[in-house]
């Protein structure tokens, strides 16, 4: 039985409900990472005794798993564009949106799939953009490559970015540490393709690499579907 299909038991003595513990959660965690997270630190937010926590989440996966659910709605657009590739676009570009706003979320996405009804909703999302454009297996392997595209990326980027507050060192910064190490193992001569990236390459921001990726992932998309 998943933590959606079980009743919630009644609000005493310290009101209580799903929604004001998840919303706990995912403040903690917007705060400090998901190690800020536990039954006993969530109980402590709403002033409740943690045992009480226990009626509603029987484990921190259901908490995770609500977690992630819950923020998940702002992934949904009101309405998405009746072009299968601008909706993946925009589901695309609104997940990465909503990572950066709950970097935690980026270690959970691609796991095992939420259950709940916004994760439902995103999932049926992706699918029905495809629907009716080629068969079902080819529409899920279309859906799946873009999600891997996504997270991989996503995960790649909250990594940077996690990096420069660990070490309070920006990307520039990183890459005058580094350059006269990198200088002396390019100047082997063992390293001709990375040579080239490092003095001809265009430098680009998160967000435009991210795109730019996404994009030719959907002309792959593209291609199969025709």
């Amino acid at each position: 039985m998943t933590v959606w299909d079980r009743p919630e038991p009644s609000a005493r003595p310290v009101p209580l409900d799903r929604e004001r513990i998840v919303a706990a959660a995912v403040a903690l965690a917007d705060e400090g990472g998901l190690e800020a997270v536990s039954l006993r630190k969530v109980a402590a937010r709403l002033n409740a005794g943690p045992m009480r926590l226990y009626g509603y989440i029987a484990t921190k996966e259901d908490l995770f798993d609500l977690m992630v659910d819950e923020v998940q709605a702002e992934i949904l657009p009101e309405e998405l564009p009746g072009d299968w590739r601008e909706a993946q676009r925009v589901l695309a570009l609104r997940t990465r949106r909503t990572v950066l706003r709950h970097e935690w979320l980026a270690d959970l996405l691609g796991g095992r799939p939420t259950l709940g009804p916004n994760g439902l909703a995103v999932t049926e999302a992706k699918l029905a953009a495809l629907d009716g454009l080629a068969d079902i297996d080819t529409v899920v392997r279309a859906v799946d490559t873009v999600s891997a595209y996504v997270i991989g990326a996503l995960r790649r980027e909250i990594a940077s970015l996690r990096a420069e507050r660990a070490t309070g060192m920006s990307k520039d910064d990183w890459r005058r540490a580094s350059g006269p190490h990198v200088t002396k193992m390019l100047a082997t001569g063992r390293f001709p393709a990375l040579s080239r990236f490092v003095h001809d390459a265009t430098d680009v921001d998160a967000e435009t690499s991210f795109v730019t990726g996404l994009d030719w992932i959907l002309d792959a998309v593209a291609a199969r579907l025709t």
